[in-house]
């Protein structure tokens, strides 16, 4: 590789009308590198400058440090087996540490009027402190209003619904100030944005349980839950599943390689487990319609799964549409999709469990709930059950009824009065 780039790399001897590529390193202790023959162009408290000039078209820059040298006699490569011997002619084959210190940036730092807010961002990760700012503002606004539903209406749904948008709120809260400071200092708080990340999953993979529970009627048409076992099983298994990818994603994807979570086994495997939970959801809120004559509440099991099922299905779908995007744009995508996909979810589903709406489909278990309310859900259950108001014709007035006649009546009125 270094055979072709002695071509077209600048060198003092070998090649003084090459391009700037390369620097030498290590450098001298307090001092410039031997390659920065301009010390104005140096950036302060630094040892070498390196300026590319392209702003036409933005693409990715590497750093790589590579274990040769050059030799100024025959302006050949050689590979650097270690230390030089203290007469600096001689080379060793001990390991040779080398300390650095790189400070990456979009803008010239000697000028100072730059964009704070892409100065210190890769272009790919550029906007992102935008696109954070503009959540969190929205879920400033949703938290408290939804909080102040939980206090009217303390209903295990409710809270759960709660708890779910308290971590994405959190999480967001801790991405933010990560970006914050990454975009003053370069830095930011690596630990912070971990943390961020992992509440971020958590409190989707909680938001899919809440999806879960009320697609099999908990609290809606029963209140008491089947398979429980099955069901925290398959979310716990989800969430860490999850978990760990991003773990391996952040620490075992290569930056070269371009490639987002979605583009490797691991993900695709995430994305199989939500694609078969969304089916198992379709199946179970279909069985749960099937057995419910309420009318609010099937308007609400109604708009339920439609919102949901939008919320289920994005994810694989933006999947497949990042493999066509550039991975300059990818990122940027993803999140953005994501964080919208999940805030219209938090949004609908506050609005449908708005206190003076859901206490129409919730069940609410009273102090003296006792083990006689199993035989009358199984009762409403019934698909003889046909609506709340709706009587059996007794046994005389029936008895010779034709098989064609209908044998519910609606019940008697105040005055008398029945209508058939």
């Amino acid at each position: 590789m270094f055979e072709n780039l002695n071509r077209t790399a600048y060198h003092p001897k070998c090649n003084a009308y090459g391009q700037d590529l390369f620097r030498r390193i290590p450098c001298p202790k307090g001092k410039l590198c031997v390659d920065e023959d301009t010390p104005w162009n140096v950036v302060k408290k630094n040892q070498f400058t390196y300026v590319i000039q392209n702003s036409g078209q933005p693409r990715f820059w590497y750093v790589s440090m590579v274990s040769c040298y050059l030799d100024e006699v025959t302006c050949t490569w050689h590979h650097y087996k270690g230390a030089a011997m203290n007469d600096n002619t001689t080379l060793t084959n001990k390991p040779h540490t080398v300390h650095y210190d790189f400070w990456l940036v979009n803008g010239n730092p000697n000028l100072s009027f730059y964009n704070t807010l892409l100065y210190q961002f890769s272009f790919d990760r550029q906007n992102t402190l935008e696109l954070y700012l503009v959540f969190w503002l929205c879920y400033i606004v949703l938290l408290p209003v939804q909080i102040y539903a939980v206090r009217t209406q303390k209903h295990p749904v409710t809270k759960l619904f709660t708890f779910s948008l308290v971590l994405e709120f959190v999480a967001l809260c801790f991405n933010v100030l990560h970006t914050v400071k990454f975009a003053a200092d370069g830095v930011g708080f690596a630990s912070l944005a971990a943390a961020g990340d992992v509440l971020d999953i958590m409190s989707r993979t909680l938001f899919m349980l809440l999806l879960l529970l009320l697609a099999k009627g908990w609290a809606v048409t029963r209140l008491e839950l089947t398979y429980k076992p099955l069901v925290f099983g398959v979310w716990l298994a989800y969430g860490i599943v999850h978990i760990l990818l991003y773990v391996w994603n952040t620490t075992e994807v290569d930056i070269i390689e371009e490639i987002d979570e979605y583009q490797t086994w691991p993900g695709w495997l995430i994305l199989a487990l939500r694609v078969a939970i969304m089916t198992w959801f379709v199946l179970e809120l279909r069985n749960t319609m099937m057995y419910e004559h309420n009318m609010p509440k099937l308007n609400f099991l109604l708009h339920f799964g439609a919102s949901s099922l939008v919320w289920f299905v994005y994810l694989p779908i933006i999947a497949l549409i990042a493999l066509q995007i550039s991975p300059l744009w990818r990122f940027k995508f993803i999140l953005g999709i994501t964080y919208s996909a999940d805030c219209l979810a938090f949004c609908v589903m506050a609005h449908l469990l708005w206190p003076t709406r859901s206490e129409q489909y919730l069940l609410l278990a009273p102090s003296d709930y006792t083990a006689g309310i199993e035989e009358l859900d199984e009762f409403n259950e019934s698909p003889h059950v046909v609506h709340s108001d709706t009587v059996a014709l007794t046994t005389a007035e029936s008895i010779n009824a034709d098989d064609e006649e209908v044998i519910f009546t609606r019940a008697a009125l105040k005055n008398g009065s029945i209508y058939s």
